[in-house]
């Protein structure tokens, strides 16, 4: 009797799908799977645009020209404001007064970074200290001028206290460059270590805490883990406090505006750009000036980042 079964299905060869291969997109549906996430970044785009991109764009043609701010008619003259501002030395010494705070910003980093270790352990009563410390930075800068005003005007609360210790309180803290730029540069401490402070903390606790077990099984002490785990761990964040704080103490604005006007010697770049623009009515020579502070921190970054790359940190 003949064999009728029918022949073994012959297995398909290495590599070829062994079902119909399956159907190209539309291409309809191609298109607008690449569109589609160009039409969720067109509004944050045009607001970019629309508030960033072009009054930079507008601030960099009026550096150009003579115009006042008020009236419609402005005329073109050239590099004149930029020669003006580097040919005129009073215009450039108000960025001594950043030196003030660019000292107060290593000791702004110091301290934030010695809190931040300390409160990233097991310390009673930590999570009282980080909103001690935390909070300054919550409040209104104006609201801190205002406050730390009366807080250094003579016989205010500063004289106050000394008083109750038997300290001399006729030093006027405001009445001379030195003690003036120092006071404000302390204040501007003081309002901005809590955000240094909750970057570091943050940075702090990402490590895993393996390594700190395993360094506590072989016997390292704090300063072990903070030399050989922490201070690695943080590098990145660490360059980012330092960008934020030069570029901050060049641009340094509501504190000393608020609490002395610019008076004293304490005038800063940007109180000067301000005058220039609504008091004595140069919007493009203000322009101009605010033109080369932002190169300026832009070279500064630039500089700063070639010196201490970002390198990626891996502790395990």
């Amino acid at each position: 009797m003949a064999d009728t079964a029918a022949p073994a299905a012959r297995p398909a060869p290495s590599g070829v799908p062994a079902g119909p291969a399956a159907a190209p997109a539309p291409r309809g549906a191609r298109l607008w799977r690449r569109v589609t996430p160009w039409l969720f970044l067109t509004v944050p785009l045009a607001l970019l645009l629309t508030f960033t991109y072009a009054p930079l764009a507008n601030m960099a043609a009026y550096s150009f020209t003579d115009w006042d701010g008020v009236s419609p008619e402005l005329n073109w003259t050239g590099t004149g404001n930029y020669t003006e501002l580097f040919t005129r030395p009073e215009l450039f010494e108000v960025f001594l007064v950043s030196g003030y705070y660019l000292v107060a910003s290593v000791a702004q980093i110091a301290a934030a970074l010695y809190f931040a270790t300390v409160l990233s352990f097991d310390v009673r009563f930590r999570n009282f200290f980080k909103g001690v410390l935390f909070f300054p930075y919550l409040i209104n800068g104006v609201a801190i001028g205002f406050v730390f005003l009366y807080f250094f005007q003579d016989g205010g609360t500063l004289d106050s206290v000394l008083a109750l210790f038997g300290a001399d309180t006729g030093h006027a803290w405001l009445g001379t460059p030195f003690s003036a730029n120092t006071s404000l540069a302390g204040v501007s401490v003081w309002r901005h270590l809590g955000l240094n402070f909750v970057l570091f903390l943050g940075a702090i606790q990402s490590v895993p805490g393996e390594l700190y077990e395993a360094a506590e099984i072989d016997g390292a002490t704090r300063w072990q883990q903070f030399r050989h785990i922490i201070a690695p761990g943080i590098r990145p964040v660490l360059g980012l406090s330092v960008i934020l704080s030069v570029s901050g103490s060049l641009s340094v604005f509501e504190i000393p505006y608020i609490m002395t006007g610019g008076a004293t010697g304490t005038e800063t770049f940007v109180i000067q750009t301000v005058k220039l623009a609504f008091q004595f009515n140069k919007t493009g020579l203000a322009s101009a000036a605010a033109v080369v502070l932002l190169l300026i921190v832009l070279a500064v970054t630039w500089v700063q980042r070639r010196i201490v790359p970002d390198d990626k940190v891996d502790l395990v």
